[in-house]
C-alpha cells in the first residue's frame, strides 16, 4: 500500500510556498532545486519520496487553484525572463504576453500536470 501525504492549499499562495509546504510534509530532506524540473524528479522517488510511489492529497485546491492563478504565473514568467538562456528570450516574453491575457497555463494547472505525469503518484484533489 502507497504511502499517503497531505498538504493544504492553506498553508501557500505562492510557488514557492508550495514547495516549502511539499517539502516539510512529503521530503525527508530540503536539499531538493525547488524548481518545477527538480519537483518532476523528485516525484521519481529517490530524493526522499518512497521509490514505490505516494498518493499526494492535496486539501484546499481550490484556493491553491486561486492563489496559484495568473497572477502568480505572471511572476513566475517575469523570473523566468531573467533567468533563461538569451536564445530563449523571444520565447518567454511571448509565454508572459499570452499569461497576461490569460492564455496559456497557470502554475496550478502546470503543478498538476506533473504531479499526474508521474505515474507512481496519486493525485486527489480536495
Amino acid at each position: 500500500m502507497k504511502k499517503t501525504y497531505e498538504i493544504d492549499g492553506n498553508n501557500f499562495n505562492t510557488l514557492d510556498g508550495f514547495y516549502s509546504e511539499f517539502e516539510s510534509k512529503v521530503l525527508d530532506t530540503p536539499s531538493w532545486g525547488r524548481n518545477l524540473d527538480a519537483f518532476n524528479d523528485v516525484l521519481s522517488g529517490g530524493f526522499g519520496t518512497p521509490d514505490e510511489g505516494f498518493i499526494l492529497v492535496w486539501d484546499n485546491s481550490d484556493k491553491s487553484r486561486e492563489s496559484l492563478g495568473w497572477e502568480e504565473t505572471i511572476k513566475y514568467i517575469e523570473h523566468k525572463l531573467t533567468t533563461c538562456h538569451p536564445s530563449n528570450v523571444e520565447d518567454v516574453q511571448k509565454e508572459l504576453e499570452d499569461a497576461k491575457q490569460g492564455k496559456g497555463e497557470t502554475i496550478f494547472k502546470i503543478l498538476i500536470y506533473v504531479i499526474k505525469n508521474n505515474q507512481d503518484v496519486e493525485l486527489v484533489l480536495k
